[in-house]
């Protein structure tokens, strides 16, 4: 049998958009040979669609999609993602749902039975789970077709078992001829090795091929990698689509197992998941051109450089905003950044404004000695300036903070966070060090000087990081404990970590809330970003230090 995977990239709520995409792939699929393909979740109005999912006429407009492709199906059979209105009396409004599509209609339904509400889902609030995956009779095959979290309950691969069904054994008692997953599975780093063991899995507990189709591209902070998968029924790999990019492939079940592609290499993921989280944040808003303000730290260095490959260079404007207290290294690696990508280059000097705002102020701070206030005043005198210039040219506005900064609360509201997206802010600083070397592998793009110089806001003199943070290794490593992995402080201590540092770093994480609230939609690349998957409440009393 010849599956056609058909991985596209779709934007959420463009139903005719989408709906023309599925059709040239199902029309290129099938002149390919194809004798079922198979499409991602949702397909028809992208994934999450979220509350949308409750204005008016937008399921309607989900089915008149779904009507019009099934009117175009020809003899080979086509299962399509779609929201299809539940039917009974009771439960939750929608299903996440497929149809079989041929022959001028659509033919049976098969329904989501585990819908996730951890991390960055919430499809409880929309839908009603089924009570079994869907069994199709396909010219005598018998076709178990499951949505992407019906796969993600298996014992031994998934950390916790979430719900007390489990489809996958479901279907092993259903003598299956092939396992169909449609899905829509957000990326971040290792999870494309994740999803094979999973589907390796899936395939030896039923006994019988499994087709994965995953959706690809960028929608708000989510990355979808792609990487379609076609097991058989021993887990041997017969063929992985392309990571990152769409990719319309006839996958066979009569081919030789080739084993994994993917080169397992995650610094090139994430430089590829960030670039078409960006390109697919900003076209699918409408802006072609982004701007940022270059410090001549790593920070923005990084950004620009993954804004260039995703926009092209003659789309990216980087501006130098120096105050009287940046140093000329700084202004110097800022410039030899800008000429090495070769992008627009402006220097905006900030004193002036500075100096107008403290003068203004004067009279109301008299007797208060300079602080993080005039530090502040700084950063808010760039942001200034930058949103002046992203409202008058139609540019969107690229925040450079990373996650450890956002972490703590270095960074400043309406000043360095202003921006419509935070590129790297789920990456913290180890990491986007590690990422700048690893963009340098060819040639030097991120001067030298910028990746070894010691970290500084440079907003008073003489100014670094480490003045008032432990060295970034061990900021990174208790930050991944608290944050990601959720341990509590005496957790942390107890893996050696000093105490005055670790109740410290715990107290600036909690008490930053507000500011990561007010911040831009993020890229997220970890199992765990600030972003819509971590809901801490503003206003809370719990001691993590002691408790």
């Amino acid at each position: 049998m010849k599956i056609g995977l058909a991985q596209i990239n779709t934007t959420v709520g463009d139903m005719r958009g989408n709906l023309h995409k599925v059709s040239d792939a199902y029309a290129r699929l099938c002149m390919a040979g194809a004798e079922l393909v198979v499409y991602p979740e949702l397909v028809l109005c992208g994934y999450p669609p979220r509350d949308l999912l409750l204005k008016g006429r937008f399921v309607e407009a989900i089915l008149e999609a779904l009507e019009e492709f099934a009117a175009q199906s020809g003899p080979v059979p086509a299962l399509v993602g779609f929201v299809e209105r539940n039917s009974n009396s009771g439960g939750r409004p929608f299903n996440n749902a497929v149809a079989l599509c041929r022959d001028g209609q659509w033919e049976a339904v098969a329904r989501k039975c585990l819908l996730p509400t951890n991390d960055v889902f919430d499809e409880a609030r929309y839908f009603e789970p089924a009570a079994q995956p869907g069994v199709i009779e396909l010219d005598g095959r018998r076709i178990g077709v499951t949505i992407c979290e019906d796969l993600w309950n298996q014992p031994g691969i998934v950390d916790a078992q979430r719900y007390g069904a489990d489809p996958v054994r479901q279907l092993a008692h259903e003598s299956l001829d092939l396992l169909v997953n449609l899905s829509a599975s957000p990326w971040h780093v290792g999870k494309e090795r994740e999803r094979v063991k999973l589907l390796q899995q899936a395939a030896r507990t039923c006994g019988c091929p499994v087709a994965y189709c995953n959706a690809v591209g960028g929608n708000d902070e989510l990355v979808f990698d792609g990487h379609s998968l076609l097991v058989d029924g021993d887990a041997g790999v017969l063929h992985q689509g392309a990571g990152f990019e769409e990719a319309v492939a006839v996958a066979s079940l009569d081919a030789t197992a080739v084993g994994l592609t993917t080169s397992g290499d995650d610094l090139e993921s994430v430089r590829r998941a960030l670039v078409i989280g960006l390109r697919d944040y900003a076209h699918k808003s409408g802006f072609r051109k982004a701007i940022l303000g270059l410090s001549g730290g790593i920070d923005s260095a990084v950004t620009a450089a993954i804004a260039v490959e995703a926009l092209g260079a003659e789309n990216i404007t980087g501006v130098s905003l120096p105050s009287e207290i940046s140093s000329q290294h700084s202004k110097d690696d800022a410039c030899y950044l800008a000429q090495n990508l070769g992008i627009q280059y402006h220097t905006l000097a900030i004193s002036d404004v500075v100096a107008s705002a403290e003068g203004a102020l004067a009279g109301l701070f008299a007797g208060h000695g300079p602080d993080v206030t005039e530090e502040n005043i700084q950063a808010r005198a760039r942001g200034l300036l930058l949103m002046a210039l992203s409202n008058k040219f139609g540019a969107l506005l690229l925040t450079t903070g990373n996650k450890s900064e956002l972490a703590v609360g270095y960074c400043t509201l309406y000043g360095d966070m202003c921006g419509g997206l935070a590129v790297i802010s789920d990456l913290p600083k180890c990491l986007v060090f590690d990422l700048a070397r690893h963009l340098n592998r060819e040639q030097e793009v991120i001067p030298v000087n910028t990746i070894e110089k010691p970290p500084s806001a440079e907003l008073r003199r003489g100014q670094k990081d480490e003045d008032s943070l432990p060295p970034y290794p061990v900021l990174d490593e208790i930050l991944t404990r608290y944050v990601e992995q959720g341990q509590s402080a005496r957790d942390i201590l107890a893996a050696g970590f000093d105490q005055a540092t670790v109740q410290d770093i715990v107290r600036k994480v909690d008490r930053n809330e507000y500011k990561r609230k007010q911040a831009a939609p993020g890229l997220k690349i970890t199992p765990l970003a600030f972003g819509i998957g971590r809901r801490m409440p503003i206003v809370q009393k719990f001691d993590a230090e002691t408790t």
